[in-house]
């Protein structure tokens, strides 16, 4: 496994393997691993053992807003190598911002219509910090692949739409959400939970079971659905909604009924965290 600073470096490494008939995948992060990303890698590394296998670990600055947490945004880069070794990973590239974002760097992509909604309306210009490293990783790496799980499924949607209008050659993948045996969607910022905000934090997998039982019984008005997540949340005195809408999985509008395609998104802070999670409710 080679690790990797260097942009050009990269971009030319990644040239060979192609040159040599060899598909190039990507699995872009932020580090701080955990077994979500690895079943991310697993993923990438079952493409075919030809394959040239990239780990990117940058803690992206752009995505991050004036009083977020980028500087506490948890980090452990030899944690991160050896499971990328444990994968099977060929190359972690881990630039410096400063490379990334280069003095006088005044170029940003706005997937409009995808990025104003849900997590982009309490996050402004988060997804256009999301995009646009993206899109500068796609040309530095040159992937044939790339690999996205879906409990960001709002960012993987953006980043397909990206793909589509700019006529980028890859294909994109989504993973399914990893849960821990609490049912809590796996994310680096669940390490700012203590053990009480663990506990509460439990409220939001309850609740998208909920949902899910709820359309099962024939529940067929988005309001409905709302209400039994909200109805769950709240009882728990720490977590305070953000929100919980139901949306169509393609366009990421609002919608009134429970039709093939809709899925519930909610975002929940617990103490420090901020924790996102979706589920399909699409039914025939």
């Amino acid at each position: 496994m080679k690790v990797i600073h260097d942009l050009d470096e990269m971009r030319l490494l990644s040239r060979r393997s192609s040159l040599a008939g060899a598909r190039v995948v990507l699995v872009p992060t932020m580090g701080y691993l955990h077994d979500g990303h690895r079943s991310l890698l697993k993923m990438g590394r079952a493409v075919g053992p030809d394959s040239l296998l990239v780990l990117s670990i940058f803690v992206n600055p752009a995505q991050f807003g004036p009083k977020e947490d980028l500087a506490s945004y948890p980090r452990d880069m030899a944690c991160d190598l050896e499971m990328a070794g444990q994968e099977g990973v060929d190359i972690v590239f881990a630039p410096d911002a400063k490379a990334i974002y280069p003095a006088g760097f005044r170029t940003h992509v706005e997937v409009e219509g995808l990025g104003e909604r849900l997590c982009g309306a309490s996050r402004p210009g988060h997804f256009s910090g999301v995009a646009t490293v993206v899109l500068k990783l796609f040309n530095i790496i040159e992937p044939d692949t790339a690999i996205f799980g879906e409990k960001d499924f709002q960012q993987l949607r953006i980043i397909r739409k990206m793909a589509e209008d700019l006529d980028l050659d890859l294909d994109i993948i989504g993973s399914p959400t990893v849960r821990d045996p609490d049912g809590l969607a796996m994310s680096s910022r669940n390490s700012y939970l203590d053990a009480k905000e663990r506990r509460a934090a439990q409220c939001v997998p309850a609740s998208i079971e909920a949902a899910k039982a709820a359309v099962s019984r024939g529940v067929g008005l988005s309001s409905a659905v709302i209400e039994e997540v909200k109805k769950i949340i709240e009882k728990e005195p720490l977590a305070m909604i953000d929100y919980v809408k139901v949306c169509d999985g393609d366009t990421l509008g609002d919608v009134d009924d429970i039709t093939n395609g809709a899925r519930l998104f909610l975002a929940v802070r617990i103490g420090r965290a901020r924790l996102i999670d979706n589920c399909p409710l699409g039914r025939k």
